[in-house]
Formats: structure tokens, sequence, C-alpha cells
């Protein structure tokens, strides 16, 4: 038997054969007239080799339909992620925004009850008091007699036992401490307001001149020393330090304030 080509491997006729093949063939068939009535599927009918998507120019309409999904899924993703640190940032703030209102709420309400405190302050160091808690006038101001050289009382006298607890009527800075003549143990207190209180007959003194005493700080203890017939407080109120420049003490407390 001949053979009009080498023996070896049969090879299917390349892709140029081929398309020339099929070329020469629609060229016939457009001849004939036949081509006119012809559809995609008849392409598909014939034995030729399936045409590459590089053939039907359809790669990038194929590609672009696959990605899409893709694409679409990212921009979720991202606007989902772009909504969450959105809401992050908004609960970051809405946090420090309560936190710089407490702050401010806690700074208001300190500085509120400091400036009460201040104000409490102020009004109790220029309050006025009774020099013997809860004691009353045993002896009125100006009574005549013999047992005062002046031939009548200069202060009143406050009902105290021997020790019993002797304090400022007010604020202000000790100015006499310690023995007084007829007086005995005594302290004389200029007040804050430019008067003068003087607290006489103490059994013991337990501040010293020159020392700022507040409303009610104890001065020293009731006894009976001096011109005295018995323990009690003499109270003398003055416009200066100087015997004789004596106020009436009732008047002088009730003018503050103070209930006798």
């Amino acid at each position: 038997m001949a053979f009009t080509r080498a023996t070896g491997k049969h090879r299917a006729p390349s892709r140029m054969t081929r398309r020339s093949a099929h070329a020469a063939g629609v060229a016939a068939l457009a001849t004939t007239g036949v081509i006119g009535t012809l559809t995609s599927p008849a392409f598909a009918a014939t034995d030729a080799e399936p045409l590459t998507p590089e053939d039907t120019g359809l790669t990038q309409a194929i590609a672009g339909y696959e990605l899409a999904p893709g694409v679409e899924d990212q921009a979720v993703a991202q606007e989902v992620a772009a909504a969450e640190a959105e809401q992050q940032a908004m609960a970051e703030m809405a946090e420090i925004t309560a936190k710089r209102k407490a702050e401010a709420r806690f700074k208001a309400a300190r500085e509120a009850q400091e400036r009460a405190d201040r104000e409490a302050e102020r009004k109790r160091l220029n309050s006025f008091q009774l020099p013997v808690a809860g004691s009353y006038v045993s002896t009125a101001y100006k009574v005549g007699g013999s047992l005062w050289s002046s031939g009548s009382h200069s202060g009143v006298d406050f009902h105290a036992s021997y020790g019993t607890s002797v304090v400022s009527v007010g604020r202000g800075t000790v100015v006499e401490a310690g023995w007084g003549g007829a007086y005995g143990n005594n302290v004389v207190i200029r007040m804050h307001d430019g008067t003068y209180t003087q607290y006489g007959h103490l059994a013991s003194v337990s501040v010293s001149v020159g020392q700022t005493v507040a409303p009610g700080q104890q001065i020293g203890l009731a006894g009976s020393t001096g011109n005295s017939t018995g323990p009690h407080l003499h109270f003398e109120a003055r416009t200066s330090a100087d015997y004789g420049s004596d106020i009436d003490p009732v008047a002088y407390l009730r003018a503050r304030g103070v209930s006798l």
C-alpha cells in the first residue's frame, strides 16, 4: 500500500488550516445565498473546533460578568466596615462627651460646696455668742453698790460654776492676758469689728497676747480671783481697751445676734 506522506503520528489540521477551510466554506455558502439563513447554532453544529473567546470577542463581557459579584461583595463589605467605624467613632465621642459633662457637673458641685463652706466659715467667724454657754446674767449693767470702785457695775456678771469654760464671744486678737488687779485673772480681746471685750475673775487663762481667737474658742476657766465674792464671769464690752469706755454688754451682744 502506498503512502502519500511520511508515516508517523496523524496530526489534526492546524488552526490556520481550519480557519482557512471554514472561511472557504462560508464564501461558498455566500454564493448560494444560504448564509443568510444560518444562525449561531449552525456554527456549533459544524465539526470545526469550537471558537475561543478571543475569536468571538466575548472575553471582556464574560470576565466582567464573572467579576461583578465579587466587586459588589467587596463594595458591600467596605460600606459595612465604614458604617461600623462611624458607629464606633460616634460611640467614643458620646462616651467622651458624657465623661466631660460628668466632670463638669462634679467640678461645679465641688466649687458650689467650697463656696458654701467659705460662706459658712465667714458667717461663723463674724458671728457672736455667749461667753458662757447656756448661762444668764446674774448681775446687771450699771447696778450701784460699794463693791465697785466706780460706784456702779461696769459690766455684767454671768452665772458660772468654778472651772466652767469661758469662750471668746467673737473673732478677735488678744491684747491683754493675765493679772488685772481688781479683775483678777482677765483677758481683753480686740474684736474684728474694732470693739473690745473683757473677761474677769478667771481661775486660769489659756491664751496669750497677740493670739487670734475664733468665736467660741476657750480663753480660760471661770473662777473668783480679784475683787469677787464667788465664782462667776465678769464680762464687759468697750469702745477701747481702756477702763471707763464700757458700753451695755447685753445691748452689745443682742445687736450682734446673740439671744439672752
